[in-house]
């Protein structure tokens, strides 16, 4: 079957104060989209968006998936339903083994309607699963008896979203700077495993400033956004002019974009936008 994430008019707050201001994209199973543009025009609004932070507010639009509105539907819903988000700042869950958090989830997201208390994936196939997953992604197996993201590196870290999206097998995945803070080989590594899981598995939305995340995963769609809206699309040569040669022209030809751009920046915010 055929799925499409579909995102229109989109109008998304924070705090009551505007971030997105009517953001249109059409994404279908299967395709690769990047998503660029400079700090605080909302590229993390819009992914944390769709998967449903509480703290980001839809004042207009809508997101679809398929048949289903997710705008009506809590986080955990929008999970169940195919959604997937690797956040730019994962967070540590002491005390919880990286492989039960994995067994958990997967049971959740593969068997919707189970009860709390209810029988997990049996261990021996989950078990089965997951070294499979982790042998595809090169990962370490003492990895899956380490505490969730506890005393991670950043490669770490980005590396057990990666295999977090390999256990999930989402519909549509959303990759929130993967690449933050990663050297240049770590970058390639975990560009190559996202190749490797996701790439005409899923539809996936790679939110990123560089083009070495795209290196095995070059997008059939480039989306720039500036001011809280997508204000240019092209290919993959769009994302590497960005990369080369940054968003000059770009501020410069959307001249309304970057004044809204430059009010969002001179606004304290808190939370990621």
């Amino acid at each position: 079957m055929s799925h499409i994430l579909q995102i229109e008019n989109l109008h998304v707050s924070v705090n009551d104060k505007p971030i997105l201001r009517g953001v249109n994209l059409v994404i279908k199973f299967g395709e690769t989209h990047a998503l660029m543009g400079p700090n605080g025009s909302g590229k993390s609004t819009l992914g944390l968006a769709i998967a449903g932070h509480p703290n980001y507010q839809i004042t207009q639009g809508s997101i679809k998936l398929d048949d289903a509105n997710l705008t009506e539907m809590e986080a955990d819903e929008r999970s169940r339903a195919g959604v997937f988000m690797a956040f730019q700042r994962p967070v540590a869950i002491p005390g919880v083994k990286t492989a039960d958090f994995l067994r958990h989830a997967a049971t959740n997201v593969r068997r919707p309607d189970r009860k709390e208390g209810q029988d997990l994936i049996p261990m021996r196939e989950f078990r089965k699963e997951l070294k499979s997953k982790m042998e595809q992604l090169k990962i370490d197996p003492d990895f899956a008896r380490r505490y969730v993201n506890d005393g991670f590196s950043g490669g770490e870290m980005k590396r057990a979203e990666i295999l977090t999206m390999a256990m999930l097998s989402p519909k549509f995945a959303i990759l929130d700077e993967t690449d933050s803070g990663l050297d240049a080989d770590a970058v390639r590594l975990a560009s190559a495993s996202i190749a490797e899981i996701g790439r005409d598995k899923m539809g996936l939305l790679i939110i990123t400033h560089h083009d070495k995340l795209l290196e095995h995963n070059p997008p059939q769609f480039t989306h720039v956004m500036l001011g809280g809206r997508i204000v240019e699309t092209g290919g993959a040569e769009l994302a590497r002019e960005l990369h080369d040669q940054g968003y000059d022209r770009i501020r410069k030809s959307y001249p309304d974009a970057e004044a809204a751009n430059q009010q969002m920046l001179a606004k304290e915010e808190p939370l990621a936008v």
